[in-house]
């Protein structure tokens, strides 16, 4: 299965999000930050990326652009409580390849990271 990075300053977001990705065997990794997330990026090489959209030091789409810009590869996936579909254009535009709404349903996010991780190019 995958190693997972999920980035959120959430503690309660974390672990939900941990239990639903685990359920699917997949290793998971955890940054409550910007700045410990593009660190932990580099050490560990994670095969996807999960990122709050609202951070207190560093807002998602800012970790996503740095994240783009050490790897163009990378695989970033954005969680936000924001339906709008000017938010999920934007994201998008910054270079995310998926867009999960809070709060998380096991079978939505399920459905979204299968998608991301078996080639889809974009989940938004």
């Amino acid at each position: 299965m995958a190693k997972i990075l999920i980035v959120d300053d959430s503690n309660m977001s974390r672990k939900l999000m941990r239990k639903i990705l685990q359920t699917e065997g997949h290793e998971v990794i955890e940054a409550t930050d910007g700045l410990t997330a593009l660190e932990t990026y580099l050490l560990e090489k994670p095969d996807l990326v999960l990122i709050d959209l609202l951070m207190p030091d560093m807002q998602g789409t800012e970790v996503l652009a740095k994240l783009r810009q050490l790897d163009d590869k990378a695989q970033v996936i954005v969680a936000s409580a924001d339906l709008q579909d000017l938010t999920r254009a934007s994201v998008e535009a910054a270079g995310a390849v998926g867009y999960i709404t809070k709060p998380f349903v096991a079978s939505n996010v399920l459905k979204i990271v299968n998608s991301v991780l078996q080639g889809i190019k974009k989940v938004l």
